[in-house]
């Protein structure tokens, strides 16, 4: 099992687009068969990081194939087009 940890951090003034993100970001599970569980969370701490994701599936092949996945590659390039930062690491489990 692969666990995917993604922060965000977002430039300010985007908050409209921010949920917009994030609202798509949690839409996608339960669509995309290889995403087995997944979490989105929004920072309550401000000066921080923003928000994060932890998802978690069965390899890094079907991670892959989350990440290019159309419905994947749209809500991510809402992210990159109001983020000022990303980063991610993933594990095995």
């Amino acid at each position: 099992m692969i666990r995917h940890i993604v922060m965000w951090k977002f430039r300010p003034g985007t908050e409209e687009q921010q949920e917009q993100f994030l609202t798509g970001l949690r839409g996608l599970y339960g669509v995309i068969p290889q995403i087995r569980e997944q979490e989105v969370m929004v920072n309550v701490v401000p000066g921080n990081y923003s928000a994060a994701l932890i998802a978690l599936f069965d390899s890094l092949e079907d991670l892959e194939t989350y990440k290019k996945d159309p419905r994947h590659v749209k809500v991510s390039a809402l992210c990159k087009a109001i983020r000022e930062d990303r980063v991610a690491v993933d594990c095995e489990v």
